[in-house]
């Protein structure tokens, strides 16, 4: 009996034990049972421009989470966090950059199967779901305190953005909220266009006349070229395949005659000028001999061959034919600047040398010829440098870090505590021979790669790399070679935080290793394109956003400061840097651009003025900010500045093209658009801007404001695109960004000034601009974007979604894009290619779903419209 009894003891203290909680070891498994959603309450809250937002825990684990066993490490759009009104279980903790940290409070318990919620408050508007937490993950601690178990969180949702107060930024946001009648609304002043009526190459070219004939094109055309143009040549004859499959005959030399009994397509340059340009201009000719292209450089013939491409039926691009149908046609062109360029962020978020390749490949095609290489960051270092294996060791690998002054590099937006994580875009970098590639493809392709290492401020990655190396050389007691390259002044105890809201992002402007590190990199960068055959004749050095109060709490900044009656503020140390820095590249015969803050002063009061120093030498600012200053290009060109106008509210591809919370992007610049990229008139750029931010109507701002002064339209020498990559993960949503908005930004970067520019009237302007846009919105859907889907293996372009309205019974829908077909459901599920096509208002009931299609099958996102 006693040993009975020892048995069901034994069997209910092993139940009873089961049964309870563990608070010791969590294994992985369990830790993956813990459910976490996210809830953005409102935006609509005091003070103004603020956001509350809940996080719920759910205990699936068999664990129990206390005070001191665990922490919540995530990434979210940056944002200061404000202190609780209320005590909460938790409090979310604001670490560096968009990395977070959730502390449980004292007497925190999660037991198994309960849940709990911890609100918090924090600064500025959030209204997208790329805005909310991501990459999260759990670190477990033993009863010391210290680390014993990272696990990544599996369970989490981020609940829908539905309700006015979750959608708009503030009280104060008038963009009307972004439903299907809203679209509608908005639609109302495009049509559709018959084909005769659209443009058939994109950007417009100064000249073009089509004839009625029509010229069949196959591998009997032998392609001829002109000594030098082989390299334009093959290209053309790759392309050429690409559509029909087969090789065309290549030839060096031109031919005596062409008939059409031995038609012929013909590369050569000549003596020309169209509207006035000699440079990369060129003309373009089919008739029944075949094609004649002749550019007044071989670039005027590369794009000679671009626009001769676009001139090829979709329909070939679609399915291979061993012929082309070809209008008869003549084509005279010309760039408005010589500056054409496209700036890509890979410092964020990494993208692959392939993804590179194809990004290269789109701007050949709209005849953008820059390619400004952002691949310094806070957030990673990009590049390999000879001779500082830090840099890709340390600085191009994110991962979780026990604080933020450890010699590595935490993780950001979403790169999870794991460095190459597969899905995750955190970590990576191009070897010297995958750049070396990049280069000579860019090359070939007419376009010029400008490398960025941006200094004195966004340097984190670079400053993080060179501790890494300090570290490790002063172990090997090599003091003198570990503070060669040292970035940083170790006692500097400044606070304070980056408009990405860093708190160590910035360079000692006081050590000259500062500036040796930095003739390190540009000479290392010389070395790549000399491999590539090819010269660096610019460099861009960055020089934005450097917080307020870096520097004043080290002594060595203090100690320069002191020597020098010139330093009046601490602010004043970013030009001191840019005067020690230039003559060190000019030196090396380069041109050196850099962000707007490079050529600007700034007083106690935060006003910009343009600074004098620098004009007549090789600098070049890039003009972002017309949000807070709306005439800082214009000022600085009036001030002898040559300038490129990369204007935020009209070329930042990673803003927002609206404010649907599915809508990937940013939004601090307002919500940019193709319209707004096509609508750009870079001599009167008060005309063009529209909005604030807000969607407030800009006048008053503009209200004593410098205008362009004729004399210094000469400065502006181009336009750039801007791709930041916060946001954008991967090439899909990378490409998702770039088109359509590519085509608008190419047409104000090339074509000849239109007429609307230089219309005062606002009304007769803006009924220009909309007659202009609808032809450019119409050949967009109807001709490029189809062609789009299956250049180069095909482009993931955005679709529009329909607008709609139900009025009376009817169904009424249009869409952005005319000329793209609208399919829609009735019965709740969703719209497909074979779903009814909308043509003209139609009885419907219900739910009603609706989707965009182009002539290629690519479909838009889903519109929703009730009838009541």
């Amino acid at each position: 009996m006693k040993r009975i009894f020892l048995y069901q003891l034994v069997i209910v203290c092993f139940f009873v034990l089961a049964g309870c909680s563990r608070s010791g070891d969590v294994t992985k498994d369990q830790a993956q049972k813990i459910g976490i959603s996210w809830k953005l309450i409102s935006n609509f809250i005091e003070p103004a421009h603020s956001f509350d937002a809940k996080f719920t825990l759910k205990n699936g684990s068999d664990f129990t989470l206390d005070g001191s066993n665990w922490a919540l490490f995530f990434n979210m759009s940056p944002r200061p966090i404000q202190r609780n009104k209320t005590p909460q279980p938790a409090i979310i903790e604001h670490l560096n950059g968009d990395w977070y940290k959730m502390v449980a409070a004292k007497d925190f318990k999660l037991a198994p199967g309960d849940s709990i919620t911890i609100n918090y408050t924090g600064t500025e508007g959030v209204i997208k779901e790329t805005d909310a937490p991501m990459g999260l993950y759990f670190v477990f601690y033993d009863k010391e305190g210290k680390e014993k178990e990272i696990v990544q969180v599996k369970d989490f949702t981020v609940e829908p953005f539905v309700a006015k107060e979750q959608i708009m930024r503030g009280k104060d946001d008038l963009v009307p909220l972004p439903t299907a009648e809203q679209r509608y609304k908005d639609n109302l002043k495009f049509t559709k266009l018959g084909a005769a009526q659209l443009l058939k190459i994109i950007p417009s070219p100064v000249k073009m006349s089509a004839g009625t004939e029509t010229f069949t094109l196959d591998n009997k055309a032998n392609v001829f070229y002109q000594k030098g143009l082989e390299k334009e040549a093959k290209y053309l004859i790759e392309k050429l395949k690409a559509v029909t499959g087969t090789d065309f005959p290549i030839r060096e030399g031109l031919p005596t005659t062409t008939t059409p009994e031995a038609p012929s397509i013909v590369l050569n340059t000549g003596n020309l000028s169209v509207n006035g340009i000699a440079k990369e201009a060129y003309k373009l000719g089919v008739n029944a001999s075949g094609v004649n292209i002749t550019g007044s450089d071989p670039a005027g013939v590369f794009y000679g061959i671009q626009s001769f491409l676009q001139l090829v039926p979709t329909e070939s691009y679609q399915k291979l034919a061993a012929s082309i149908m070809l209008g008869h046609v003549q084509v005279e062109d010309a760039p408005r600047f010589h500056f054409r360029s496209m700036h890509l962020d890979v410092g964020r978020n990494f993208q692959t040398k392939e993804t590179i390749k194809r990004v290269l490949d789109l701007l050949a095609s709209y005849k953008v010829n820059h390619f400004l290489f952002y691949t310094t960051e806070d957030e990673g270092w990009r590049v390999e440098i000879d001779g500082l294996p830090e840099l890709t060791e340390i600085g191009a690998h994110r991962a979780h870090t026990s604080g933020i002054n450890v010699s590595a590099l935490h993780p950001a937006y979403g790169s999870g505590p794991v460095a190459n994580d597969e899905g995750k875009f955190g970590s990576g970098y191009y070897t010297r021979a995958d750049f070396i590639e990049i280069l000579k493809y860019a090359n070939d392709r007419h376009i010029k790669v400008i490398p960025e290492v941006n200094f004195p401020g966004h340097a984190l990655a670079a400053i993080k790399s060179m501790e890494a190396r300090y570290d490790r050389l002063m172990k090997e007691g090599k003091e003198k070679e570990a503070n060669e390259y040292r970035l940083i002044d170790p006692d500097d105890k400044s606070v304070y935080l980056s408009a990405q809201a860093y708190k160590n992002n910035t360079v000692s402007v006081a050590r000259e290793s500062t500036y040796h590190f930095f003739e390190k990199v540009v000479d290392e960068f010389a070395k790549m394109y000399k491999e590539a055959g090819l010269t660096m004749d610019t460099f861009h050095t960055g020089g934005d956003e450097v917080a307020e109060g870096a520097w004043t709490k080290s002594p060595m900044a203090i100690k320069l400061k002191n020597e020098n009656p010139d330093i009046k503020e601490f602010r004043d140390l970013q030009t001191y840097f840019f005067r020690k820095l230039l003559p060190r590249l000019e030196k090396r015969t380069l041109k050196v651009h850099g962000w707007e803050e490079v050529a600007l002063t700034k007083t106690n009061a935060g006003i910009y003025n343009a600074n004098p120093e620098f004009v007549g030498h090789p600098v070049v600012p890039y003009v972002w900010n017309n949000v807070y200053d709306v005439d800082l290009g214009n000022r600085l060109a009036n001030a002898g500045y040559q300038v490129v106008l990369c204007n935020v509210t009209n070329f930042y591809f990673d803003m927002s093209y609206n404010n649907d919370p599915k809508e990937p992007g940013l939004y601090w610049g307002g919500f940019v658009d193709t319209r707004d990229n096509w609508a750009f008139a870079p001599f009167n750029m008060f005309r063009t801007t529209e909005e604030t931010a807000f969607g407030k109507p800009m006048k008053e701002e503009f209200v004593g404001k410098q205008q362009l002064k004729p004399e210094a339209r000469k400065n502006v020498i181009g336009i750039e695109a801007q791709l930041w990559c916060e946001t954008v993960k991967g090439r899909d949503m990378m490409e998702y960004s770039i088109l359509p908005k590519l085509m608008g930004f190419a047409e104000s970067a090339w074509a000849a000034e239109r007429k609307w520019e230089n219309v005062a009237d606002d009304a007769a302007r803006k009924k220009m601009i909309n007659e202009g846009w609808n032809v450019f919105a119409n050949s967009i859907a109807q001709r490029h974007m189809p062609r789009m889907s299956f250049a180069n293996g095909g482009y993931n372009y955005r679709l529009p979604m329909p607008g709609a309205v139900v009025e009376g019974g009817m169904l009424k829908a249009n869409v952005e894009l005319p000329g793209l077909a609208i399919h829609y459901t009735t019965d709740g599920s969703e719209p497909t290619a074979k779903s009814p096509v909308y043509e003209a208002p139609v009885k419907a009931a219900g739910t009603i779903k609706l989707k965009s299609f182009d002539m290629a099958g690519k479909a838009s996102r889903t519109s929703v419209v009730t009838a009541q």
